[in-house]
């Protein structure tokens, strides 16, 4: 017998219309974890800065699957884990250890998007880490910090480890771990995590050739950020790609935006 989907009312005249545009950016970005398939049932997480505050945040339900969210099932909570509002669903606490360090430090990162992907561990496992071989490469290596693994992510202690080691990076990798990415918008998180998890998958594919790869010189890593921003021709990836991201989710299903 097939589990009913949980019925949602709608919050949208619930919240600032802030946060409503913030909540709908964030379930955005959950159904494209699970579109990509970056998702891993239900173990990850993507949280978002409510607009005008500096100590709350919006999570998913803890449990729900990243296909079935909603901008009104998403729940605010405190740097502590803590429900701020009356939702009737769980958070995971300690999946929020590792956000909340960043989100305390990181005034510039409104979001933060972790994931758990085969190819993004497999790399993170690697002694050498992000290789500079592919174009796509440069741009995460141009900003791009680590952090050894500590076990689960679940004791305070370790956070002043995992902030000096980010530093001011927006790419993490967590060795043995996964990734991680940050954005001053949701937007700019989720497309940092495309360009992530494509290295890492090229990276394995390559490798799995057998032969010698090629690198590339470090003068050209050193260029990236230039190169990036024409690209897209000053907008940034982010906001240049995020438009017919959201066209193509409402094509698929629409239901992320009630």
């Amino acid at each position: 017998m097939n589990a009913p989907e949980p019925k949602i009312p709608s919050r949208q005249h619930d919240v600032t219309p802030a946060e409503w545009q913030a909540r709908v950016d964030l379930a955005a970005a959950y159904r494209l974890v699970a579109h990509f398939r970056w998702d891993d049932l239900v173990f990850t997480h993507v949280t978002v800065r409510v607009p005008g505050t500096e100590d709350q945040f919006l999570i998913n339900p803890y449990g729900f699957m990243f296909d079935e969210i909603t901008a009104s099932s998403l729940v605010k909570i405190d740097l502590a884990g803590n429900k701020l509002d009356d939702s009737p669903y769980p958070v995971n606490p300690a999946g929020f250890t590792i956000h909340s360090a960043i989100h305390a430090a990181r005034h510039d990162a409104a979001c933060v998007l972790h994931t758990h992907t085969l190819n993004g561990v497999a790399v993170s496992a690697q002694k050498d880490g992000v290789l500079p071989i592919s174009q796509q490469s440069i741009f995460v290596l141009g900003s791009l910090a680590y952090h050894d693994y500590e076990g689960v992510a679940l004791r305070d202690d370790e956070k002043p480890r995992l902030v000096a080691d980010l530093g001011d990076r927006n790419y993490l990798m967590l060795r043995n771990h996964g990734l991680l990415t940050l954005g001053a918008t949701v937007a700019d998180a989720v497309v940092a995590m495309y360009l992530f998890e494509a290295v890492c998958t090229i990276q394995v594919r390559a490798q799995s050739g057998g032969g010698p790869l090629t690198t590339i010189a470090p003068e050209i890593v050193s260029t990236s950020a230039r190169q990036a921003m024409q690209v897209t021709r000053g907008q940034g990836a982010g906001a240049l790609a995020w438009p017919g991201l959201l066209r193509r989710l409402d094509r698929i299903d629409p239901s992320y935006r009630s």
